[in-house]
């Protein structure tokens, strides 16, 4: 089967968060694609499957190394940029529209000479959810910090749900977020009391704000660049007050800490106090493409 892989968020090759898109997957099992995932070895891995929906481009199936995920942003700038450029010569502004098990993701995709972006409306507005009873010292153990790197201003602790889950933990300083990483069991203790697996660590910067993602239990420790909590971040910030009434525009850096630098655009629109609409906004890169050997079905 034909296969490319990208490097997204990024306009850089060997930057940015990897994905792999396998085409033409209509007759590949659950089972069959989970493999092929766990053979890249990447975040995440997109299966591109024809839509029975002319006005539609395509249905996709996204999965990571230990599972099928109903959404994922990076995934989902890749995949919607290699489709339009494979359609598209020269200039264009497209929209690329996706089926996801979340739901229908309508992605606008524009090329201005080596220029390449991507933006797509989140199918699900970001909320806070209950999770079980954590803290900070519990968050610092869990990252090798220590309590008093938690939270900053009126950042603090909180599960939060938009499609995937994240639980986000503000830290005070860059060098904090520099330090931070999976310490285990106290990781293992952390996220099994908060009921949730993908850890999303931030702080300010003079841009915007600068993260880091750890989710082991899918199989990667680290992510480089995380497009679906980039969006559910937008409900962090409004529970900090950092969102006023109408269009509120930041700038996420990730990866940094990884070798990877990532860029990405968050847009979240705020009405009478409520989030109405998320917007993610990046770039892609191809580095590769190729043919995957797929197994039996029976495999």
């Amino acid at each position: 089967m034909d296969f490319h892989t990208l490097d997204v968020f990024t306009d850089q090759p060997y930057s940015g968060n990897p994905l792999a898109v396998v085409l033409g997957a209509d007759d590949l099992s659950t089972n069959q694609m989970q493999k092929i995932a766990r053979e890249f070895n990447l975040s995440e891995t997109i299966f591109v499957l024809a839509s029975k929906t002319p006005a539609h481009t395509a249905k996709v199936r996204i999965f990571h190394p230990a599972g099928e995920l109903p959404f994922a942003g990076h995934p989902t700038i890749g995949c919607a940029i290699l489709l339009a450029e494979m359609a598209n010569t020269g200039d264009f502004n497209v929209t690329i529209t996706l089926e996801e098990m979340a739901g229908l993701v309508p992605v606008n995709v524009s090329r201005k000479g080596t220029d390449i972006s991507a933006e797509f409306t989140a199918p699900v507005i970001p909320f806070a959810f209950e999770g079980g009873k954590i803290s900070d010292d519990m968050a610092a153990a869990a990252l090798g910090l220590l309590a008093e790197d938690i939270g900053f201003d009126s950042h603090q602790l909180s599960n939060l749900q938009g499609g995937p889950t994240f639980l986000f933990v503000p830290v005070a300083s860059r060098a904090a977020l520099a330090k931070a990483q999976v310490v285990n069991p106290a990781f293992q203790k952390f996220t099994k009391a908060a009921k949730n697996d993908s850890v999303y660590v931030y702080c300010r910067n003079e841009n915007g704000f600068s993260a880091r993602m750890f989710a082991p239990a899918h199989g990667m420790p680290e992510y480089p660049a995380t497009g679906a909590a980039s969006a559910i971040f937008a409900a962090q910030l409004l529970k900090a007050g950092e969102l006023t009434e109408g269009s509120n525009v930041f700038l996420l850096g990730q990866g940094q800490d990884m070798g990877r630098p990532s860029q990405i655009g968050l847009s979240a629109d705020l009405a009478l106090g409520k989030i109405t609409a998320v917007k993610i906004k990046g770039a892609a890169v191809r580095v590769s493409t190729g043919k995957i050997t797929v197994l039996p079905l029976e495999s």
